[in-house]
């Protein structure tokens, strides 16, 4: 019996260089980085580009616009209203009290920060306890962490905390917020803000001191260095430079843009008082205030942020940001 036509011989699976069947490559694996970067970071970029670049790009286009009631520029005005502006004396007093509260506030907490670091890294015991004591006060509200300063602890009657404590010492009681001479109000401002702030830069320096070598330290000691301020100074405090950059650059953006704590502890049914007048609260009243100018608004919000950008590249240049180590 003759054998039928053979069959035709199906087509030979691709071969890899080793001799095996390359397997095919899935369509979403780790190999599509660039996808797995849009995925997970594409909601980021453009919920920044929607709610922080086009705000920015469109206040700054404001400033030089004459915009009544309106967020759309009307007509052309230039330089007008910066000059407005910077020629409004509450505007530039505002600025020159929040730079001296600046040049206060930020050497105050970054002090403060660096002792809780220091003093939280040499505990043996309980640190995460103390970890967590020191940074709750982080996740309260600036409201209403205020509110509870103003109405219990600095609230100006012979019953609040700070009075009786004062009395306890045979001490007449202070009218803490309600009278600027003597200004006692920078008191309870200052303890509010460094009562908020001052957990959540100790993790930051926390973080710095455990990324320094134990190495450093037992070469030091070998040299004949005492432990204290000696190693403090040449080894801890160097290596920290980099994560001081970023406390102090943080700060000083924070101090400018002062606005939760200074409105709701000095505020009253009658507005806000003159003195102690944040940049914030200026530009309030005045971009959403009865004027509603938002163009005069637009430009001092410019000219905080140019402030804030030559403080930060100052503070930057002097801490030697971005220089590389001898």
């Amino acid at each position: 019996m003759s054998a039928g036509p053979a069959a035709a011989p199906a087509p030979a699976a691709p071969v890899a260089a080793s001799g095996r069947a390359a397997a095919p490559r899935p369509r979403f694996g780790p190999h599509r980085r660039h996808l797995w970067f849009w995925v997970f970071t594409g909601p980021f970029v453009l919920g920044l580009a929607v709610f922080v670049y086009v705000p920015l790009v469109w206040s700054v286009t404001l400033s030089f616009f004459d915009a009544r009631n309106t967020v759309t520029p009307s007509r052309f005005v230039g330089w007008a209203n910066y000059a407005a502006v910077l020629g409004d004396p509450a505007f530039t007093s505002s600025l020159l009290t929040f730079s001296l509260f600046t040049l206060v506030v930020v050497p105050a907490t970054f002090a403060l920060s660096l002792a809780l670091a220091l003093l939280v890294s040499r505990v043996r015991r309980l640190r995460a306890f103390f970890r967590s004591v020191f940074f709750l006060p982080t996740a309260c509200s600036y409201v209403v962490a205020s509110l509870i300063w103003k109405m219990s602890v600095f609230n100006g009657v012979r019953f609040g905390l700070a009075n009786t404590v004062l009395r306890a010492f045979g001490a007449d009681p202070v009218a803490w917020l309600s009278d600027p001479h003597p200004p006692w109000y920078w008191l309870v401002i200052g303890t509010v803000r460094l009562w908020l702030q001052a957990g959540f830069y100790m993790i930051l320096f926390l973080a710095g001191l455990q990324r320094i070598p134990r190495a450093l330290y037992e070469a030091a000691a070998v040299d004949g260095a005492r432990p204290g301020w000696q190693t403090f100074r040449y080894i801890t405090f160097p290596q920290l430079r980099a994560t001081s950059v970023a406390v102090v650059l943080l700060l000083v953006i924070n101090a400018f843009q002062a606005f939760d704590e200074f409105y709701n502890l000095l505020s009253s049914a009658r507005g806000y008082p003159p003195y102690a007048r944040p940049p914030l609260v200026y530009l309030y009243y005045t971009a959403l205030g009865q004027g509603q100018d938002l163009g005069v608004g637009s430009a001092g919000a410019v000219v905080l942020a140019l402030l804030i950008a030559v403080a930060t590249v100052a503070q930057a240049r002097w801490f030697g940001l971005g220089r590389k180590e001898a």
